[in-house]
């Protein structure tokens, strides 16, 4: 799986073709097999967060453009439902954007367009820092998370998650871990087929990267059997 990562990537970004094809033929699909998409729609599609625990306090921001590739570990059906393309990796590119609150309280969402497909999604967030973290105390916070799918006219799909995660920032790094669970909806639009509720365990690990007020981070995610793999670039203040 690894092996096949940077691959996806290169193909991603240079060549535009690693994931091709409307999400269009779910009528195809026998219910096993919708359940099966909906289990990748929901690795692939849930809340990514790529960044720590930490308060950002009240004149915080954090900006950026990010990307995340999901295995797909149901490519045929995705073959089955789709009007067409390579379905190993799902790259979800997108613009992210968080805000710091009083009471140590994150904000933040983003939006996406999955290029070459007709899905769209856009996610939100709300963290709180029980611990907001300091020079010596790592900071400890839970967040909730809601995602919902746009664009594809056979299918609604949300997901809903909480993670609790943990930070302490060395130097400019700032390395975090997470563990979570999500809960998705997935309702086919067409005859034949019965919405799946799908529910996943989730952990996480990234590193947080700051120069400055420019901003690196990187995030490895299992949700699921599933692997996501996102890097986001951008500034954090």
């Amino acid at each position: 799986m690894k092996r096949a990562l940077l691959p996806a990537l290169c193909s991603v970004l240079f060549t535009g073709t690693a994931f091709a094809g409307d999400l269009d033929q779910i009528n195809a699909l026998a219910q096993a097999e919708f359940k099966n998409l909906s289990k990748d729609l929901t690795a692939a599609l849930s809340y990514k967060p790529l960044q720590p625990a930490e308060a950002m306090g009240i004149t915080g921001f954090d900006i950026g453009i990010g990307l995340g590739v999901t295995e797909m570990k149901h490519s045929a059906v995705w073959d089955k439902a789709s009007s067409g393309g390579d379905f190993g990796w799902m790259p979800v590119p997108k613009l992210h954007v968080s805000k710091g609150l009083p009471f140590n309280i994150n904000i933040g969402g983003f939006y996406t367009q999955v290029p070459t497909t007709n899905i769209k999604l856009w996610g939100a967030e709300v963290s709180y820092a029980i611990l907001p973290g300091t020079t010596l105390v790592p900071a400890l916070a839970v967040r909730g998370a809601y995602t919902k799918l746009s664009g594809v006219n056979q299918l609604d799909f949300d997901t809903k998650s909480i993670d609790v995660s943990v930070s302490k920032g060395l130097a400019m790094f700032t390395p975090y871990v997470g563990v979570g669970y999500v809960w998705a909806d997935s309702t086919p639009n067409v005859g034949g087929l019965v919405s799946e509720s799908i529910k996943e365990s989730k952990i996480f690990a990234g590193l947080n990267f700051n120069i400055l007020t420019g901003n690196l981070a990187f995030e490895a995610d299992k949700t699921g059997d599933s692997m996501t793999y996102s890097a986001k670039v951008g500034i954090r203040f």
